[in-house]
């Protein structure tokens, strides 16, 4: 069996979990989330824990296995304890304002960028320079991130543009004069 695929879910407190139809919903304080799960896949929800079973041992559907039991823990983290992704903004005059559900980025471009906010994602602006993102599901609130990142990625010169709190970027030296 999967390594992963094995591992049963534990369900915290103030957390249900349905699975009918071929579709798991899990429902906790910060809301409600559902996934579809391949037929043959079936889950057993027991004792305050979820677990997948797998229909047969091949390659395919170990990955499917490991794959649909990581899905469904994201989604049990996502209802209780939530994601957050913040970005930062480096570069002189680089900043970014909240208008309604678009950002509006000022990046050292001829004219302004516009960003909507997708729904499920709540966006905070602090000081104009950078963005703190919260979701209840993982996959959205990602990809919505790298999606503004790729805006203007951070260059290794001189470090300017939009990365991740956390990310580190590799400078480079540039050309000296000999």
């Amino acid at each position: 069996m999967s390594r992963i695929g094995k591992k049963p879910i534990g369900l915290p407190k103030g957390v249900k979990a349905t699975f009918k139809d071929g579709a798991i919903y899990i429902e906790g304080p910060k809301g409600k989330l559902q996934r579809q799960i391949p037929k043959g896949f079936p889950v057993e929800i027991a004792d305050g824990k979820i677990s997948i079973k797998r229909p047969s041992d091949l390659k395919q559907d170990k990955a499917y296995h490991g794959l649909y039991r990581n899905l469904i823990n994201c989604m049990v983290v996502g209802v209780t304890e939530g994601y957050v992704k913040e970005l930062d903004l480096v570069g002189v005059g680089y900043r970014v304002q909240l208008i309604g559900k678009t950002l509006n980025f000022q990046l050292g471009f001829s004219h302004p960028v516009e960003v909507s906010v997708p729904e499920g994602i709540d966006v905070e602006v602090i000081k104009q320079n950078k963005i703190i993102m919260k979701s209840i599901k993982k996959d959205l609130i990602g990809a919505f991130a790298a999606d503004v990142r790729a805006l203007y990625k951070p260059e290794p010169y001189k470090g300017k543009g939009i990365k991740y709190s956390d990310e580190l970027v590799r400078r480079k030296a540039g050309k000296t004069v000999a």
